[in-house]
């Protein structure tokens, strides 16, 4: 059967008139996922900060006080680049950024308070004041109170060891040398066990300072 003439017309004219509209559509093109990108290149910097922040704060104070300027500059340029995009990361990555911003503050603060008090002398007394956490006449004490006072000098250079100048070294073998010439004239007065524990914190003593020896051999 034939269709008519007019339909036929009308069908083609519908066709082109179709095509003619799917070639002026424009096509949608995919656009790279610029935040994710961008988000995931945050959270390295951010990883970079704390391994460096961590790195800074375990130095040993000596040599951390002399590159203080320059690790200054440093974290003031690590700590700009992430504060420019700082609502992008994660609410755990936010917490870790203050966390070692925080950490660094405190450990940059101390560093300016162990310089300021290294370039002040301290005499004998003072020294041995704050090595022994108290204030006595080492050649009066009784026997009784040397092991406590032994004890007191190991502690704060187990705690304080890694900070110590070279001023803050010979400070306390001058302190170790005033409770041995203490001990040998009144050891008699103490049972055994107390004088065992007395050596044993001699023995301490000694072997921290030959390890900070080694390790200036070995830094130089």
């Amino acid at each position: 059967m034939k269709l008519p003439v007019a339909y036929t017309l009308l069908t083609a004219a519908s066709l082109l008139a179709f095509s003619a509209s799917a070639q002026q559509t424009p096509r949608k093109t995919t656009k790279p996922a610029t935040g994710t990108a961008t988000t995931a290149g945050l959270e390295r910097d951010l990883a970079d900060f704390s391994d460096w922040v961590n790195d800074k704060v375990s130095r040993a104070a000596t040599t951390a006080r002399r590159e203080l300027p320059r690790i200054s500059e440093e974290f003031d340029r690590q700590s700009r680049r992430i504060d420019k995009a700082v609502d992008s990361l994660t609410v755990e990555g936010k917490k870790e950024y203050s966390t070692q911003k925080v950490r660094y503050q405190r450990w940059a603060t101390r560093q300016d308070s162990l310089d300021a008090a290294a370039r002040r002398p301290a005499t004998a007394d003072q020294a041995q004041r704050r090595l022994l956490n108290e204030d006595v006449n080492i050649s009066k004490a009784r026997a009784t109170e040397l092991p406590d006072l032994y004890f007191r000098l190991v502690e704060t250079m187990r705690t304080d060891k890694k900070d110590w100048t070279q001023a803050d070294w010979s400070a306390a073998s001058a302190v170790l040398s005033r409770l041995n010439a203490r001990y040998d004239q009144v050891r008699d007065q103490l049972p055994l066990e107390e004088r065992l524990r007395i050596r044993s914190l001699q023995g301490e003593f000694r072997t921290l300072e030959k390890a900070r020896d080694v390790k200036d051999v070995i830094r130089e």
